[in-house]
């Protein structure tokens, strides 16, 4: 009533006036209420692998950029069923020759390979199940028993006493071509030995001397004395 005596105001610019003036104190008290201080939180500690490279963490995990895990270092590859050994069979047998076969093929393979054995011959001492390796001979007819250790895979035994040591050839043991059955006659060589001697030609591609005997596993002087005059490269 004062302002509207004092200033001559009519009653709506008087209205008027108020509502400005109630809704700037309004705004007033929102917006200092807005800006108090407030307390604010810590944040939590990030851990280091939040922040690394994504190719790292896929490194980590074994995992390439397009998801493909790595293969794993596993043991050396093997050989598979397609491979293939070469043998040499000769002896009593109806078409000695050179012969490839399987890998793990067994010395009963090479001799259907080289079309059987001949009518009456002793196959005592041939061990038919044995595995075969790459570059063996096979010797068949060979007489069995430690008389026949000079024998070099031509010697057969016919079939019955008048064909036992008939057709024998005497002489050094050739350590390149025998078999583990012909090593296996020798004086003092077992049946681990001979193993041995095969390998260590497998390994070192044959033999260049009878001295090289000494290098074998399980052959010390004292052998390597017995055995020098029986063998030959």
């Amino acid at each position: 009533m004062w302002l509207q005596l004092r200033c001559g105001l009519e009653p709506r610019t008087l209205a008027a006036l108020t509502v400005v003036l109630v809704a700037a104190a309004v705004f007033a008290v929102v917006h200092f209420w807005s800006a108090r201080p407030q307390s604010v939180r810590v944040p939590d500690p990030v851990s280091e692998a939040a922040h690394a490279p994504e190719s790292a963490l896929d490194t980590d995990r074994g995992v390439d950029r397009a998801g493909t895990p790595d293969p794993s270092p596993g043991a050396p590859p093997t050989g598979g069923p397609g491979e293939r050994i070469v043998v040499d069979v000769s002896g009593k047998v109806r078409r000695p020759g050179i012969y490839p076969l399987a890998s793990g093929a067994r010395v009963a393979d090479a001799l259907r390979a080289a079309g059987g054995v001949r009518t009456g011959v002793d196959l005592t001492g041939l061990n038919r199940a044995r595995v075969l390796m790459d570059g063996e001979q096979v010797v068949v007819g060979a007489p069995p028993g430690p008389q026949a250790f000079g024998a070099t895979g031509g010697a057969t035994a016919a079939g019955g006493a008048a064909g036992a040591g008939a057709g024998s050839v005497t002489g050094p043991v050739s350590l390149n071509s025998a078999t583990v059955e012909q090593l296996d006659t020798l004086p003092g060589v077992g049946p681990v030995l001979a193993r041995h001697i095969v390998d260590y030609r497998t390994q070192h591609g044959g033999f260049r001397s009878v001295g090289e005997l000494r290098e074998v596993n399980g052959i010390g002087d004292r052998r390597f004395a017995d055995l020098q005059p029986l063998v030959r490269p």
